[in-house]
């Protein structure tokens, strides 16, 4: 039946004089028809790069008084980049956004595999305890910052918990002071991210094939042994993933710790994208603000790049 509708084509198109498309020819249309929407996707995602390069090497601020096309005209070199290696501040920033990440993503990963261990199996509510789980990460981030910036006041329900269960009145400063205050901001992150992980983490777990968990289980093997030489190299590129995404977005968390403590008391809480926002609306100075910006592109691409040879070596280790 094919080859009587092929035959019947080629002399349909025979008869219209036309000529069959070879496969180059066709590649050469696709080619050509999408093209202009591959030149718009290059425009958009290079053209903002090339910009930053450009302001990055000179002194140019909206207030100097000329377009940024005429940026050349103070050109500084590098000196942008001199001055960034040695911006104590720009350390400081750098420093504290580490602290967060060393503490919030590892907890948050914890947190996230212990429940999607716990959800993997079936259990009475499982479907409403699932709902439930995930609302924080449905929560606009500025909501959760002003949430959780009332939960750590003075006189907020925070101090009021602790004052029932120590019974004495607890007054404590959560947010004005520069200790606390940064734990009070990794609380509320880890509140929020840590459905994130647990969902992809679950999505992991999930495609772990159940044939070796019940082989291992009739070899012998207890619950932590078919964990740990089971489910989690199966998992490994899951995990990766995971862990990269999270460290990416903690590199730019931002509108929960604005919100609860303005970057302050004084810097105490400043990471670099709150430094980058003040140097950007409050000091104006655009060229070491983009010399900064690509500083840190350079840094997440490394660490995608890590991330993705890591998948590549996990997936060749499963095959």
């Amino acid at each position: 039946m094919s080859a009587v509708t092929v035959m019947t084509s080629k002399d349909e198109m025979k008869a219209v004089g036309a000529k069959p498309v070879s496969r180059d020819e066709g590649a050469r249309l696709g080619f050509r028809l999408t093209l202009p929407a591959q030149i718009l996707v290059l425009f958009i995602s290079a053209f903002p790069l090339l910009m930053q390069l450009y302001i990055s090497v000179t002194d140019w601020s909206p207030l100097s008084g000329t377009g940024w096309w005429n940026a050349w005209s103070m050109w500084n070199s590098f000196a942008n980049y001199t001055d960034l290696a040695v911006d104590t501040r720009f350390w400081s920033a750098l420093k504290r956004t580490a602290i967060v990440m060393i503490v919030c993503v590892p907890a948050e990963f914890l947190l996230g595999l212990a429940l999607a261990t716990l959800f993997a199996d079936d259990f009475p509510g499982k479907r409403v305890f699932y709902s439930i789980l995930l609302m924080p990460m449905m929560v606009v981030p500025a909501v959760a910052g002003y949430m959780f910036f009332m939960l750590f006041q003075s006189g907020g329900p925070v101090n009021d918990i602790l004052s029932s269960l120590t019974g004495s009145p607890v007054t404590i400063a959560w947010l004005s002071d520069p200790t606390l205050a940064l734990i009070a901001v990794m609380v509320a992150d880890i509140w929020q991210w840590t459905p994130l992980m647990f969902l992809i983490l679950l999505a992991g777990l999930v495609g772990v094939p159940e044939d070796q968990i019940k082989a291992a289980t009739l070899l012998g093997a207890n619950p932590w042994q078919r964990f740990v030489t089971i489910v989690l190299p199966k998992m490994k590129t899951i995990i990766i993933i995971a862990l990269a995404i999270r460290v990416i977005e903690n590199f730019k968390i931002f509108d929960t710790l604005y919100i609860m403590t303005g970057g302050g008391p004084g810097v105490a809480t400043e990471t670099i994208s709150v430094y980058i926002y003040k140097l950007t609306t409050q000091d104006l100075i655009w060229g070491y603000v983009a010399a900064i910006a690509l500083a840190i592109l350079v840094v997440l691409s490394i660490v995608a790049v890590f991330a993705m040879k890591r998948m590549a070596r996990a997936r060749e280790v499963a095959a």
